[in-house]
């Protein structure tokens, strides 16, 4: 009787495995593109052009998340390339965020006014102070969470370069994951 009856953990293996085959199929032309791009971004080389973003919105992107992890005795946003994880999520998986980054470097240009010709081209306190105006906007808590993400993300996203963001946390790059054996896994080492 035991042996008939299905295991959940049984069960939902099987359940993802043919979701996940009907996901791969229906998006097999992303998938190959998203492989292309993760093997530039494996081998360390920056993309040459940005995805979404025009080179001045990218400066501007880039000095924002440069103040939201900045670089100081340890590396930052910058050094880790959040700039190209961020214009890589905004033109594939996360497009839907596209309007709120617009309408953000709009207004915040708008903010920047006669103090600076750009948010990049400010110092750091100018910088800071305004980021500080915009802090609850919708548009600057996208942006800390696509720099936090960026930060520490797989590289193969575009972002983490020569992981980065994983050496300061002391993240281990592991290709196999080896959980703690205990009571829990008890059924797990039956199916075997």
């Amino acid at each position: 009787m035991d042996k008939q009856m299905i295991s959940r953990r049984r069960f939902a293996r099987a359940s993802a495995s043919g979701l996940g085959s009907a996901w791969l199929l229906a998006n097999l032309p992303e998938v190959a593109l998203a492989q292309a791009h993760a093997h530039l971004a494996a081998e360390g080389a920056p993309p040459l052009t940005f995805e979404f973003f025009t080179p001045t919105q990218a400066a501007e992107i880039e000095a924002i998340a440069a103040q939201i992890i900045p670089t100081d005795d340890t590396p930052g946003a910058r050094e880790a390339g959040v700039i190209y994880f961020i214009d890589r999520a905004l033109a594939t998986f996360a497009a839907d965020q596209r309007l709120v980054f617009l309408k953000g470097l709009k207004q915040l240009q708008a903010k920047v006014g006669k103090q600076a010709r750009s948010f990049a081209a400010m110092n750091a306190e100018q910088q800071i102070q305004l980021l500080k105006k915009i802090e609850k906007s919708e548009f600057f808590e996208a942006m800390r969470n696509m720099t936090i993400f960026g930060m520490f993300a797989d590289p193969s996203y575009g972002g983490n370069r020569d992981k980065l963001g994983w050496k300061l946390i002391g993240f281990e790059d592991k290709f196999d994951f080896e959980p703690p054996f205990g009571f829990y896994d008890s059924e797990q080492n039956r199916e075997r």
